[in-house]
């Protein structure tokens, strides 16, 4: 288990010194801890259900890629896809090309745009959702087992504050 250091704890503003100083010297901030734990958050649980995807053929990136096509409102374009998961055209593409031909995803041709395909998921992709999803839900409840629901409700809304700012970008120093 990883754990951040907490010798020094300041604020990031602390005029004392910057915050690589503070980590260098052993010690951290709120703010670096909340970003720190995030990210290994982040890694662990894909890393986690990537392991248990591997079982059955699949991964996170393909769960993400099928969720999205099939949550998407009617046929949605390959780009919007992209954009919705927030991945490069061509890293779609290639993902796209390995569906298809795993006979998970169809590309048909967008009647207003012949440059544009639409997506949709074969039966084939919605069983092999529905096996990613299984396994998932059980990570999931086993992640989340025993939390409060106002916690969970609570943290889902300040994770979705911070993609928002993000998604915006960041609001420019004030100077």
């Amino acid at each position: 288990m990883t754990k951040v250091t907490q010798a020094t704890t300041v604020l990031a503003s602390d005029p004392e010194g910057s915050s690589f100083e503070i980590y260098r010297h052993g010690g951290t901030t709120r703010e670096i801890r909340l970003t720190v734990h995030l990210v290994l958050a982040a890694r662990r649980w894909r890393s986690l259900l990537d392991e248990q995807l591997r079982l059955i053929g699949q991964s996170s990136a393909r769960m993400e890629a099928l969720a999205a096509i099939i949550n998407s409102p009617s046929l949605s374009a390959q780009v919007d896809i992209a954009k919705r998961l927030r991945i490069e055209g061509p890293t779609m593409t290639r993902m796209l090309d390995t569906l298809e031909k795993d006979g998970l995803v169809e590309r048909l041709p967008d009647p207003s745009d012949r440059r544009s395909k639409l997506l949709r998921l074969t039966h084939q992709g919605e069983a092999a959702l529905k096996d990613i999803f299984e396994i998932a839900d059980t990570l999931r409840t086993r992640l989340l087992e025993g939390l409060p629901a106002d916690k969970v409700d609570e943290l889902d809304g300040f994770l979705e504050l911070l993609i928002g700012r993000l998604d915006a970008g960041l609001p420019s120093q004030a100077g």
